[in-house]
């Protein structure tokens, strides 16, 4: 299960040391509930080696605000703190497995 990042943990989670990636989603969002479910399996599948959570942007305009956030679903991979990758709009599982290994 992914992780649920806030406003409240993100810095830290960016700074834990794994590579991160972050399911910016919504509860409303169409496309959202097809990326989650994968998202979940990604997390279970590199579990201890990559840091996989989602941010509720309904919730936490922090963040959201930080990484200009403007169309959802949006998965932001981030290497060593730092934003390396992203991909905005719902995608199939193959495309984050190849961005995710791309930061391991």
């Amino acid at each position: 299960m992914a992780l649920k990042v806030t406003d409240e943990n993100y810095k830290e989670v960016l700074s834990g040391g794994k590579p991160v990636v972050l399911d910016f989603w919504a509860e409303w969002c169409g496309p959202c509930r097809m990326v989650g479910p994968i998202v979940d399996e990604l997390a279970a599948e590199y579990e201890g080696r990559v840091e996989i959570g989602k941010v509720d942007v309904d919730d936490n305009d922090d963040i959201v605000s930080e990484y200009g956030i403007r169309n959802i679903p949006t998965v932001l991979f981030f290497k060593d703190g730092e934003l390396v990758d992203k991909q905005v709009g719902a995608a199939g599982k193959e495309i984050f497995i190849e961005k995710i290994n791309k930061l391991l």
